[in-house]
C-alpha cells in the first residue's frame, strides 16, 4: 500500500479544493449578478425582466422563447417586458410599447410591431406609422394619440432608461431575474437554453 505523507495530503486537499471553487466560477457563467441589486416591483413573487428593442434582430429570434415559457412559467413569477433605452432612436419604440401597456393592447400589438420591422420590413421609426399599426390592430387615432405622448408614457420611459444603467445591460435581449441576476443568449448558450437559466435563478430565489 502506498503512503502519503502529511504535506502530500495537505497539498492534494488545497488544490481539490481550488478545482472545485473553479467549477463553482464555471457554473455561474451563464448570468451575472446585478450590483448592488436592484429594488422589484412584486413583493410576494420572483420578478423576471425583459429587455428588448423593437428593432433589435436578436429579440425578434427571441419572442418565440419568451411566448413559449410565459405559457408554462412558475406560478410564483411576476413578467415585466421593459424597453432598452440606450440610444436616443430607441426611445420612440419604447414610447409604442407603453402606449400599448396603458392601452392595455400588449397582447394585440407586441408581436405585429416585431413582425412590422423584421417580415413585412416597415420602418416604423416614426409616430405615424406606428400609429397606423395601432389603428390596424383596432386602436383609434384618438386614444393613441391621447396617450402616446401623456406623462404616463413619459414616466414610464424614464423608469426604464434609468433601471437599464442600474442592470449593467450592455444590450438587449437581457432578462433580469428578481432585481438580482442578469442573463442573456449569450451567457447562457443560446435561444433554447436562456429559460433554463432563468428557471434555475427562480428556484434559488424561490427556496
Amino acid at each position: 500500500m502506498r503512503k502519503f505523507t502529511p504535506l502530500f495530503v495537505a497539498l492534494a486537499t488545497i488544490v481539490a479544493l481550488g478545482l472545485t471553487g473553479i467549477g463553482n466560477v464555471m457554473a455561474a457563467k451563464d448570468y451575472e449578478m446585478v450590483r448592488p441589486p436592484q429594488p422589484t416591483t412584486s413583493k410576494d413573487k420572483v420578478e423576471v425582466v425583459e429587455l428588448f428593442w423593437y428593432g433589435c434582430p436578436h429579440c425578434f429570434k427571441l419572442e418565440p422563447y419568451v411566448e413559449r415559457w410565459l405559457k408554462r412559467k412558475p406560478e410564483n413569477v411576476k413578467f415585466v417586458r421593459m424597453p432598452g433605452m440606450f440610444r436616443p432612436s430607441w426611445e420612440i419604440h419604447g414610447r409604442a410599447y407603453y402606449t400599448a401597456e396603458v392601452l392595455g393592447v400588449v397582447d394585440k400589438v407586441h408581436k405585429p410591431m416585431f413582425e412590422a420591422i423584421h417580415e413585412q420590413k416597415r420602418s416604423m421609426s416614426d409616430e405615424a406609422s406606428i400609429m397606423a399599426l395601432f389603428k390596424e390592430h383596432g386602436v383609434s387615432e384618438k386614444d393613441f394619440k391621447r396617450v402616446f405622448r401623456s406623462f404616463m408614457v413619459e414616466t414610464k420611459l424614464r423608469r426604464a432608461k434609468d433601471m437599464g444603467q442600474r442592470y449593467g445591460v450592455r444590450g438587449v435581449p437581457a432578462l433580469i431575474v428578481n432585481g438580482k441576476y442578469r442573463t442573456s443568449a449569450q451567457e447562457a448558450g443560446g435561444n433554447a437554453k436562456i429559460f433554463k437559466v432563468v428557471n434555475k435563478l427562480v428556484k434559488m430565489e424561490s427556496e
